[in-house]
């Protein structure tokens, strides 16, 4: 099943620009001073709190993790990037990912308080690439077309073929590598940036991939999939317009969730495309976005 109505969401505690990661996230921006830091963190709860209820309201299954002052983990809020979840049949499946920076590694510890308490069949822990400085930071990396067993990653720092093949061999995927590269040439640091895969459709930043095959060839896995391609601009990419992730409510509705940010910039002719096909709603985050330089998707962990 492609999609899911039950959701992870970690609300912060310590919320902040992260030092680690800022290398290699060009959207991340730093807060001038300190007041305006704290004042970001402050923001940040209460666009979290924000957030789940628009799920909530919207018939999906929140569940709720209150994160802790120690240790810092400053893009908790984030928790996509640890671990993935799967159902084949009646068999449970669970990820673990190894991440780039040493205090998202963290991040781990507090969310195995939660997943030892789901029953899951097999567990996969990729972690132990870390000491080979080989990462994968989850549904971060890796857009999954569940119903195909087809996964889309864009090479990243974050990203390395190795982990994505080591990964593949475990779940039974497929893959489509590519590079995606802002318009300064840096790699984007997460695929989940550069595009979205839902049940019917697909949101993407062709402009971002500079290689005509690779491009081509996303294009066409894309198209034999099944699923209605929409471009988005690099102006589109910077607002999170791809970041985004369809869930499923209590009526078994399609809903596409994204930020406030990203609905503002698509056009309305890009709007009425997505709404042939589900049903869209919009967190308003902009001191997440801003500040952790990840958006709506990145907040949602998926659990099958």
């Amino acid at each position: 099943m492609q999609t899911t109505d039950h959701i992870l969401m970690v609300r912060p505690v310590r919320f902040a620009f992260n030092e680690e990661t800022a290398s290699n996230n060009a959207f991340q921006q730093k807060s001038d001073t300190e007041e305006a830091a704290h004042a970001t963190a402050l923001r940040a709860v209460v666009e979290f709190d924000g957030f789940v209820s628009l799920l909530r309201e919207n018939g999906v299954t929140v569940e709720v993790l209150q994160d802790t002052p120690e240790p810092f983990t400053p893009d908790s809020i984030f928790p996509n990037n640890c671990f993935s979840t799967h159902l084949e049949g009646n068999r449970r499946t669970l990820v673990l990912y190894p991440m780039y920076a040493p205090n998202r590694r963290l991040e781990r510890v507090k969310l195995r308080q939660l997943l030892d308490k789901m029953s899951f069949d097999r567990i996969v822990d990729l972690t132990p690439l870390e000491k080979e400085s080989t990462f994968l930071e989850g549904t971060g990396s890796l857009i999954l077309d569940r119903e195909r067993h087809l996964a889309y990653a864009c090479l990243s720092p974050r990203t390395h073929p190795s982990a994505v093949e080591a990964w593949a061999r475990e779940m039974g995927y497929r893959c489509c590598l590519f590079h995606s590269e802002d318009e300064n040439g840096m790699a984007v640091y997460h695929t989940n940036v550069v595009m979205h895969v839902g049940s019917r459709m697909a949101v993407v930043c062709l402009d971002s991939i500079k290689d005509e095959e690779e491009r081509r060839h996303l294009c066409s896995q894309l198209e034999e999939s099944g699923k209605h391609v929409i471009a988005i601009s690099y102006e589109q990419m910077h607002h999170f317009a791809g970041n985004m992730l369809e869930v499923r409510n209590d009526m078994n509705e399609a809903l596409l969730v994204m930020s406030t940010t990203a609905l503002g910039s698509l056009t309305p002719e890009q709007k009425e495309q997505i709404n042939q096909y589900v049903h869209i709603i919009a967190a308003d985050i902009p001191a997440i976005e801003t500040a952790g330089g990840g958006s709506a998707r990145c907040m949602m962990a998926e659990l099958y």
